[in-house]
C-alpha cells in the first residue's frame, strides 16, 4: 500500500510503524491479503524477538547447569538435552512466521530437552498471541498435561516432585494468559479502528447526503423563482410584439416591468450559483431574505401589473403569526399556481384564498377557470406541480392538484400550524 492511497485506520500509524508490530500493521494494510505478502519485521519486532531469543537462552544456561550437577543424568541425554536446546533457542526467531508448527514441536522436545524449556515458553506465549483460543486451549492443554509426567522421569535435583509441578504449571499458565491479554488488546485495537473508519465513512456520507438534499432543495428553489419571474418577462415581451401601436406610457410600463423583472431573476440566479460553487448547505439561507406570507400581497400585485386577472382572499388575522417556514412554503405554492395559470390559462381570473389558524393549519387554494378559446400548448416539464408536493411534504402537509369538472384546475394545499 502506498503512502499516498493509505487508508484512515492506518493513516494514525504512518511515521511511527516502528513503535507497531509487523502483524498489526499487516491487519490495518485492506492489500496485504490481497498481495499475499508477509509482513516485514519492523524495529520493536527486532527488539522483542531478540529479548525472546535471550530469554531462551538465558533459561537453556540455567537448565544446563543444573544438567551438571544432576548425577542421575547420563553424559550422552544430557548432551542430546543441551543440542535440542540450542536448536530450539535457534527457531524461536520462526516464531512469527509458523508459530502453531513451532509450539506442537515444542512438545516432544521438552519431554527429552529441559533446555528448551525457555524456547517452549516463547512458543506458547505467540501462539496464544497469535493464534485463535481454540489452538491455545489443546497445545497449551497438552504442555500442561505432560508437565507431571516429565518431571516424573526426570526428576529435579533441587525441588521436591510437588513443588517442580505447581510451579512450571503455574508459570505455563502465567505465559499463556499473559498471551492472550496480548491478543485480547490488539483486537480491541483493530475494533476500535475499525469503528472510526466506520464512524468517518458515515458522517462523509451524511455530508453527502446533506449537500445533495440541500442542492435539490437550491434547485426547487431555482424553479419557482426564475419560473414566476420569466413568465413575467414573456408576457410584457408578447403584449409588446402583439401591440406594436400601443400608447407610449404602455410601453414604458411594459419595458420597466421587463427590466425589473430580468435585473431580479439575474440577482435570484447569482445567489442560487453563488451558494452551489460555495457547496455547503449553511449557505442557502444567505443573500436576500427569503419570502413570506406577509408577501403574498406583493406577489398579487406584480402578478396585477403583468395583466393577470387575480382575487385575493386572505382569512388569516395576522400573516406575520405564521412561522417563517410554512409561511415561505405557502407562498412558493401560490406562485407556482399563479406561474401556471399564467402559462395555460391566460386570460382568466385567478382565485386565491389563503385560510387558517393555529392548531388548524394553513390551506392555500388556487383556482382558475377553463381558458376561452384554443390555447397554445405551453411545453413544461412538470416538475414544478411534483416540487410543490415535495414541499408540502417536507413542511408536513400535503398537496392536492387536478383539473375539476369545469375545465379549470385547482392547487389545493394544507400545510400544519
Amino acid at each position: 500500500m502506498s503512502k499516498d492511497k493509505a487508508t484512515p485506520a492506518a493513516a494514525g500509524v504512518i511515521g511511527r510503524r516502528w513503535l507497531f508490530p509487523s502483524a498489526l500493521l499487516h491487519d490495518l494494510d485492506p492489500d496485504a491479503e490481497r498481495t499475499g505478502r508477509r509482513p516485514r519485521r519492523t524495529a520493536r519486532d527486532w527488539v522483542v524477538d531478540f529479548t525472546c531469543f535471550l530469554l531462551a537462552v538465558a533459561l537453556g544456561l540455567a537448565a544446563a547447569d543444573t544438567l551438571s550437577n544432576d548425577p542421575h543424568t547420563p553424559h550422552a541425554l544430557a548432551v542430546v538435552d543441551q543440542l535440542l536446546g540450542a536448536l530450539a533457542c535457534a527457531a524461536v526467531w520462526l516464531r512469527r512466521r509458523w508459530p502453531l508448527g513451532l509450539a506442537i514441536a515444542m512438545i516432544p522436545v521438552g519431554l527429552v530437552s529441559n533446555t528448551a524449556g525457555g524456547a517452549g515458553a516463547v512458543a506458547l506465549f505467540t501462539l496464544a498471541v497469535h493464534r485463535p483460543f481454540r489452538y491455545v486451549a489443546w497445545i497449551g492443554g497438552i504442555a500442561i498435561a505432560q508437565i507431571p509426567l516429565l518431571f516424573w522421569l526426570r526428576p529435579d535435583p533441587d525441588l521436591p516432585y510437588g513443588g517442580a509441578v505447581a510451579f512450571t504449571e503455574l508459570a505455563t499458565l502465567t505465559v499463556i494468559g499473559w498471551g492472550m491479554f496480548v491478543r485480547s488488546k490488539r483486537q480491541l485495537m483493530m475494533s476500535l479502528r475499525e469503528r472510526a473508519r466506520r464512524a468517518e465513512t458515515e458522517a462523509q456520507l451524511r455530508a453527502e447526503q446533506a449537500q445533495r438534499l440541500a442542492r435539490e432543495a437550491i434547485a426547487r428553489e431555482m424553479h419557482d423563482v426564475l419560473a414566476h419571474r420569466l413568465t413575467l418577462l414573456s408576457v410584457h415581451a408578447g403584449a409588446l410584439e402583439f401591440r406594436p401601436g400601443a400608447p407610449q406610457e404602455e410601453i414604458a410600463r411594459a419595458a420597466g416591468v421587463i427590466r425589473e423583472s430580468a435585473h431580479e431573476a439575474l440577482q435570484d440566479l447569482r445567489e442560487i450559483i453563488g451558494v452551489l460553487r460555495a457547496g455547503e448547505p449553511d449557505d442557502a439561507g444567505q443573500g436576500r431574505p427569503q419570502p413570506t406570507l406577509a408577501a403574498l400581497d406583493a406577489l398579487v400585485a406584480e402578478c396585477r401589473e403583468a395583466g393577470m386577472k387575480v382575487t385575493l382572499a386572505s382569512r388569516v388575522s395576522d400573516p406575520a403569526d405564521v412561522p417563517s417556514s410554512v409561511g415561505r412554503t405557502a407562498y412558493r405554492i401560490a406562485q407556482e399556481a399563479l406561474t401556471n395559470a399564467r402559462k395555460h390559462a391566460p386570460g382568466t381570473e385567478v382565485d386565491v384564498c389563503v385560510t387558517g389558524a393555529p392548531g388548524d393549519g394553513l390551506v392555500v387554494d388556487v383556482r382558475n377557470p377553463a381558458p376561452e378559446g384554443d390555447v397554445p400548448a405551453v411545453p413544461g416539464s412538470g416538475q414544478g406541480l411534483i416540487g410543490l408536493t415535495e414541499r408540502a411534504t417536507l413542511a408536513g402537509g400535503r398537496l392536492d392538484h387536478g383539473p375539476e369538472p369545469d375545465g379549470g384546475f385547482r392547487v389545493r394545499a394544507w400545510l400544519p400550524w
